[in-house]
C-alpha cells in the first residue's frame, strides 16, 4: 500500500439552525467589516445576515455571477477597497463561494462561507474563473475558506428542481474522487460514505422532503466537497467545465447529466472505484443506477436538450484537451467524443 494524504485547514460547523453562529465565526476569524457576497436571488438571505452580524456588515454585494467571469471578480475588487472590507462572507452555492474564492485569491482576506445549495466548493482549494469563454482552474491555499458554517434549514428552502441536480453535482465530486489518480483510503472512504448519503437523501427529497433527508444532502455534500479539496479532477470534471464555460450552462445541470456518461467510460478505466459507487447505491450496475438518478432529477436529460449542437460538442471535446486534469490513465479526443455524444444523444449508457 502506497498513498499520500493532505488534509486541508477548515473549521466545520454543521447544525440545524448553526447560521446563527456567523457573527461569532468572523470574529474568530478576525474580520470587524465583511464584504457579504451573494447573487441576486439572494440578496434578501444576505441582507438577513447583514442585519444578523450587525456593525460587523460592510456591504452586501449581490453581484456574484456563474463561472466567476475575471471582469464581475474586478469589479468586485472596487467594492472590497471602497468599503475597506477585512473579510468575506459568502452566501449562496458555487456562484457566490466563487467569487469569494477569487476575490481571497487577489487580497488574501478570510472568508466564511455558508452555502445554501449542495455545490461544495466551499471545501476546496480550487478555483475556476471563466475569461473569453475559457474556464481556467487552479489550486490554491490562498482561496480555501477558513470556515464553513452547514446549515441544513437553508437548502431546506431549495426548489427540488435545483436541489437535485445540485446533489447529483455533489455526487459526481464523490464519484470522481473514488477515481482519481491519487485517491487514497481516507478520501476513498469519505467518498463512498457521501454517495451513500446523498444517494439515499435524493428519492426522499423528491417524495417528500423533510429536515432529515435535507440534512443527509447537505451531509453527503460536504464529504464529497472534502475529498475534491484533496485529490485530483478527472474526466468528468474536465469536460463539464469545458461545456459550462464555453456555453455559459449551469454548473449542475451539466454535471448532472454528464456523470452518467463519464461513469460508464471509468468503468473500464478504474473498475474498481466504480464498482465502489455502485455498492454505495446498492444497485449492481453504477452508469445505468446514474442514469436513473438523472431521469428523476433533470427536466432537460440529455446535451441535446439543454440546447447544444454537434459542432459545440466538437468544440467542447478540444477545450477538454487542454490542460488536462488528473487521470489514471491518457484520454483521447476521441473518448471524449464517444462520451459526448452519448450524452448528447441522452440514451441509457
Amino acid at each position: 500500500m502506497s498513498f499520500v494524504y493532505q488534509a486541508n485547514p477548515q473549521r466545520v460547523i454543521f447544525a440545524a439552525g448553526a447560521r446563527s453562529q456567523a457573527g461569532e465565526e468572523l470574529d474568530r476569524i478576525g474580520v470587524s467589516r465583511a464584504m457579504i457576497v451573494t447573487t441576486p436571488p439572494q440578496a434578501d438571505t444576505a441582507a438577513a445576515f447583514a442585519r444578523l452580524i450587525g456593525e460587523r456588515a460592510g456591504i452586501v454585494y449581490p453581484g456574484a455571477q456563474m463561472h466567476t467571469p475575471t471582469n464581475v471578480t474586478e469589479a468586485a475588487l472596487t467594492a472590497v477597497s471602497s468599503v475597506k472590507a477585512d473579510g468575506i462572507l459568502a452566501i449562496g452555492g458555487g456562484s457566490a463561494i466563487g467569487l469569494s474564492k477569487a476575490i481571497a485569491l487577489r487580497t488574501d482576506l478570510p472568508q466564511l462561507v455558508i452555502p445554501t445549495t449542495f455545490a461544495g466548493s466551499e471545501m476546496t482549494p480550487i478555483l475556476g474563473e471563466v475569461e473569453r469563454g475559457v474556464k481556467k482552474t487552479q489550486r490554491s491555499p490562498k482561496v480555501l475558506p477558513e470556515t464553513v458554517i452547514y446549515d441544513p434549514e437553508l437548502v431546506a428552502t431549495l426548489p427540488l428542481h435545483v436541489a437535485g441536480p445540485s446533489a447529483m453535482n455533489a455526487m459526481a465530486h464523490a464519484v470522481d474522487a473514488l477515481c482519481a489518480a491519487n485517491a487514497n483510503p481516507v478520501t476513498s472512504l469519505l467518498a463512498q460514505e457521501s454517495i451513500r448519503a446523498l444517494g439515499r437523501a435524493l428519492p426522499r427529497l423528491l417524495a417528500d422532503p423533510n429536515e432529515a433527508a435535507w440534512a443527509d444532502a447537505l451531509y453527503g455534500a460536504w464529504l464529497a466537497g472534502t475529498c475534491l479539496g484533496t485529490v485530483a479532477m478527472g474526466i468528468h470534471h474536465k469536460i463539464c467545465h469545458a461545456l459550462a464555460g464555453a456555453f455559459d450552462l449551469s454548473h449542475a445541470d451539466v454535471h448532472c447529466i454528464m456523470l452518467p456518461y463519464t461513469a460508464a467510460f471509468n468503468r473500464n478505466t478504474t473498475p474498481d472505484a466504480i464498482q465502489r459507487v455502485a455498492r454505495a447505491l446498492d444497485r449492481d450496475d453504477t452508469p445505468s443506477a446514474l442514469y436513473d438518478l438523472m431521469l428523476k432529477v433533470e427536466g432537460q436529460p440529455s446535451l441535446k436538450a439543454i440546447g447544444l449542437t454537434r459542432a459545440a460538442i466538437e468544440k467542447a471535446a478540444d477545450l477538454a484537451m487542454v490542460d488536462p486534469y488528473g487521470s489514471p490513465s491518457r484520454v483521447t479526443r476521441e473518448e471524449v467524443l464517444q462520451i459526448l455524444f452519448a450524452a448528447y444523444d441522452g440514451e441509457r449508457p
